[in-house]
């Protein structure tokens, strides 16, 4: 597939970001598997590089673009501060393209873990079946217009479960990232966290769902946010919540939020963007994201031991 807007025809496509030519996602994780949980981990040196790689000139590099899709028509940029622990995540897919997603710190025994999509970090194999692997890995909680008001935080490691097969597959499309601390602080206790749960709300459910899409409102400078109704659909395949929102490329892994309180910032998050259908210029017609299963919170509760 492609997250090219200029190339992305109606059909479902996951929903990062791409700086100019498309890069592709085709096929299964690369990375060594635990039993239940693929696991990559980040060495200091490639860390170090990661920071000194995505410059805030290297971050701002999507906005003006002329292949950016249209302006969001449903979603709206966020009015006042980020919400608690919401941030841009930044990587590049090996050889050179990059790209960035949305996370969300959570809760953890860390208290250095967010959530986002597992397509944001798995880069499944290149129309040669060689393994394209995801390095520059940055989280940037609270990113607003260039700023990074909690610090720039370089991934140790990022994980997805066994079940998820790559960025073909709508299932368990979830992964977590734990973070180095920067300067001795922890990205819970300075950007705020998240709640998450596992169990299934009622469906349809009200939903907030905040991302960083790379369209030509914001070039994922800034927070967008839709508040739209959320209803799950079950087949023999995929367990998934559909809505109309129409965030574009970037809005990946950006979190599903139930009980959102938009005086306070916070609310429970259930799910994740996962994937959009896009028309041929690029618009986006709906989201959808996984529904959390039994493995996907086992991967979750044991992110803070990464």
């Amino acid at each position: 597939m492609t997250t090219n807007p200029r190339r992305a025809f109606s059909r479902a496509v996951t929903l990062l970001a791409v700086a100019g030519t498309a890069a592709a996602v085709l096929a299964a994780p690369a990375t060594a598997a635990e039993v239940d949980q693929v696991v990559t981990r980040v060495s200091a040196a490639d860390r170090a590089a990661a920071l000194a790689h995505w410059t805030p000139e290297r971050m701002r590099q999507w906005v003006g673009e002329d292949w950016l899709p249209p302006a969001e028509k449903l979603g709206r940029l966020w009015d006042g501060p980020v919400p608690a622990g919401v941030g841009r995540l930044f990587f590049t897919a090996e050889p050179g393209v990059d790209e960035s997603c949305t996370a969300t710190v959570v809760p953890s025994s860390s208290k250095d873990v967010a959530l986002t999509a597992g397509h944001c970090v798995n880069g499944g194999l290149d129309r040669f079946d060689n393994p394209i692997k995801i390095v520059n890995v940055v989280f940037v909680p609270g990113y607003d217009r260039g700023k990074a008001p909690y610090g720039v935080f370089p991934v140790r490691a990022f994980a997805w479960s066994a079940t998820y097969s790559g960025p073909m597959s709508g299932t368990d499309d979830d992964a977590v990232l734990a973070l180095d601390p920067v300067g001795g602080r922890h990205a819970a206790d300075v950007a705020g966290t998240q709640d998450v749960s596992f169990a299934q709300p009622p469906s349809p459910v009200d939903t907030t769902i905040l991302g960083y899409p790379v369209s030509r409102l914001a070039g994922g400078e800034a927070l967008l946010s839709c508040a739209r109704p959320a209803t799950l659909e079950v087949n023999s395949v995929l367990s998934d919540w559909k809505t109309d929102c129409d965030l574009s490329g970037g809005s990946s892994g950006g979190p599903w939020l139930r009980n959102f309180d938009p005086a306070t910032g916070r609310g429970t998050v259930f799910g994740v963007t996962s994937r959009g259908t896009m028309t041929e210029d690029g618009v986006t017609q709906d989201l959808t994201s996984a529904a959390f299963t039994d493995p996907v919170r086992a991967l979750y509760e044991r992110a803070g031991q990464l």
